[in-house]
Parts: structure tokens; C-alpha cells; sequence
């Protein structure tokens, strides 16, 4: 993979990871009530959790519109994955919540799709040397 294809590689997966970011934290945020009584999670974990996504999309959205995105927010990017799935593992694992089959799955669900992401991110980012 040429540096180029490399650098390509790290910005599609930041869109994606943007896009992904930002619709799932739209639909907590707006329909925590209706995930509430779907999930078995709590109204304002999944409102809080939406919200805080939202900027979160919108700077990995912008670093993945650039040319070179700089490695260390990149880097910040897959740090910032790997501690959401940690702590979506620690959600479970703590008792605090009380999630039904469903809310199970949707945590552990998003859960692998942000960790695949992380991994993905961070094996480009080492195929390129973007400074």
C-alpha cells in the first residue's frame, strides 16, 4: 500500500467513524426515552453518552477532511475508541445498569463496531508516516 492509498485509507475510516458516531449519537440523544424502554438502559446514560458523541463525530469528521490528517489526532481518534469500548465492557461488567437481551447486545454491538474501527485506524496509521 503506497502512502497515498495509506493516508486514503486512515480518512475513509475516519468518515465512517464520524458518520457512525454522529447517527448513533443523534438517535441516543434524541430517543433516549424510546431506547430506555427498548433496552433496558437508562434515559439519561443514553442521552448523556448521544450528546458526548456528538462532538466527538464532528472532530473526526473534520480530521478526516484533511489532506494529511496529523498523526497524533489520529492517534487521540483510536484512544478515544479503545477507552469507549473499555468502558462499555466495564458498563456491563460494574452492575450499575440493569439492560435487558437487547441492551446486551446493542453495548456490546457498538461495542465491537468502535473497537473494529480503533483497530482498523490504528493498523492504517501504522502503514503510513503521516507526521
Amino acid at each position: 500500500m503506497t502512502h497515498t492509498q495509506s493516508t486514503s485509507f486512515v480518512r475513509r475510516l475516519l468518515l465512517t467513524d464520524s458518520l457512525v458516531s454522529g447517527a448513533t449519537g443523534a438517535l441516543m440523544a434524541s430517543a433516549a426515552p424510546i431506547l430506555e424502554s427498548w433496552l433496558g438502559l437508562p434515559a439519561p446514560l443514553l442521552r448523556v453518552a448521544g450528546i458526548a458523541l456528538l462532538p466527538f463525530a464532528a472532530v473526526v469528521g473534520w480530521l478526516a477532511l484533511q489532506t494529511s490528517p496529523a498523526r497524533a489526532g489520529v492517534q487521540a481518534i483510536i484512544a478515544t475508541n479503545f477507552v469507549w469500548v473499555a468502558a462499555s465492557i466495564l458498563l456491563l461488567l460494574a452492575g450499575g445498569v440493569n439492560p435487558n437481551a437487547l441492551g446486551i447486545g446493542f453495548v456490546v454491538f457498538q461495542a465491537v463496531v468502535v473497537g473494529v474501527l480503533g483497530e482498523l485506524q490504528y493498523v492504517g496509521l501504522r502503514r503510513t508516516n503521516i507526521a
